[in-house]
């Protein structure tokens, strides 16, 4: 494997695995602490090794989509897109029904010990299928109206719409959220006119805000309801609203939350140190565990490295100048980010709470593989563009 092109430059873009590696080292730090002080979450060291294990199946899979080009994945978008809704499909009949009985969701395959979550693989899935419908409608449309701009919403639509739909199913909303967040980006960069983006951005906010109205009223509630809302969806929300209102039933997760990130001040209690009690620490709430163990020094030190993973992700699409490429690390961005603002936010009391973990840090395989997959398609970019870069397909330009 040629690992340098033509010029000497490097094909592999260490600097993303180098932050890559530190935060997998931030995350087995952070779950060996949350496991230790938590005697009925299990042997910590049996966590690590499992949490390790990820990691490798992880890279291997960087490592394998790292040899697949602009045109191979282009390919073989429309198959794993495929592949992943006949996922989304079988776990509605074959769920873990303990993991159903504890949360209600119909989202996880169980063998024994072992649990699987397919819509974190179908993340990516999605990403590449939603890349090629967008890049596809471009390269066939040289110019951008009203008429085809809608048409091209149309097309992405119909990516989303089986999507949400079994997600709908599964009652995954917090997953849910995660392929509008990638879907709205992948929309920005689309080339559609700020005369459509604009009205559908307001509108957007002005359901957002509606929807938060009718939770505080006791009509906005029943309203929704009917329209397929539960009572822990409310309870979450109120939560939110209200932190301190309950801390001793629905209330209590985020409260606890609140109370170990504060504790921890302005440069932490030091590496080992649990003494709040929180939850479900080593996964959802794992954010907890940096903010007591390291203060907001530790907590900021953590999000600029995630902003300094974006941003070699974008330096990597200004380098190859690929817009397939484009599309996909658009959707990878907007995944990652979307996780890291909903988990911090929901961690100090900022975002109702939705389950969705922390990238490369939050215990749990699924979510991990989902990423790395991520981290897989945008090193292929750098790995082959000196090979497209004089591609003769218009459709890779």
């Amino acid at each position: 494997m040629n690992e340098t092109t033509n010029d000497g430059s490097s094909r592999i873009d260490y600097g993303i695995i180098l932050t890559v590696m530190l935060l997998a080292l931030i995350g087995l730090m952070s779950l060996y602490v949350a496991i230790n002080h938590d005697s009925s979450a299990g042997s910590p060291l049996r966590a690590i090794i499992i949490q390790a294990l990820w990691y490798l199946i992880g890279g291997i899979a960087i490592i394998i989509i790292m040899q697949f080009d602009a045109e191979q994945l282009w390919k073989i978008a429309p198959y794993i897109y495929g592949a992943g809704i006949l996922l989304l499909i079988a776990v509605l009949f074959l769920y873990s029904r303990p993991y159903w009985a504890k949360t209600g969701a119909k989202s996880w395959f169980a063998l024994g010990s072992l649990t699987f979550q397919p819509s974190e693989v179908m993340k990516p899935a999605f990403i590449l299928m939603l890349a090629k419908v967008v890049n596809q409608h471009n390269s066939q449309y040289n110019t951008h109206t009203v008429k085809l701009d809608f048409m091209l919403i149309g097309k992405m639509l119909l990516v989303l719409l089986p999507v949400a739909v079994l997600l709908k199913l599964q009652n995954d909303f917090g997953t849910m959220l995660v392929f509008f967040a990638i879907f709205g980006g992948v929309l920005l960069v689309s080339g559609i006119s700020w005369k459509i983006l604009v009205p559908v951005i307001s509108a957007v906010t002005v359901v957002g805000a509606t929807a938060i109205t009718f939770v505080r009223t006791d009509w906005g509630r029943a309203a929704l309801a009917k329209a397929g809302f539960h009572t822990y969806q409310f309870a979450r929300i109120d939560s939110w609203l209200n932190p301190s209102q309950n801390t001793t039933d629905q209330g209590f997760q985020l409260w606890q939350s609140m109370k170990a990130i504060g504790s921890g001040q302005l440069t932490g209690k030091g590496f080992n140190h649990a003494s709040v009690y929180v939850p479900v620490r080593e996964s959802d709430m794992i954010f907890s565990v940096i903010g007591e163990n390291f203060g907001f020094i530790g907590g900021c030190l953590l999000v600029l490295l995630y902003f300094l993973l974006i941003y070699q992700m974008i330096r990597v699409i200004v380098d190859t100048k690929n817009e397939f490429y484009a599309y996909i690390s658009t959707g990878v961005i907007m995944m990652i980010l979307f996780h890291v603002f909903e988990n911090i936010g929901m961690c100090i009391g900022l975002l109702p709470l939705t389950g969705i973990p922390l990238p490369f840090i939050s215990q749990g395989g699924s979510a991990l593989l989902g990423n790395m997959i991520g981290i897989g398609l945008i090193m292929s970019m750098r790995y082959h563009y000196k090979s497209y870069m004089f591609s003769t397909d218009e459709s890779f330009k």
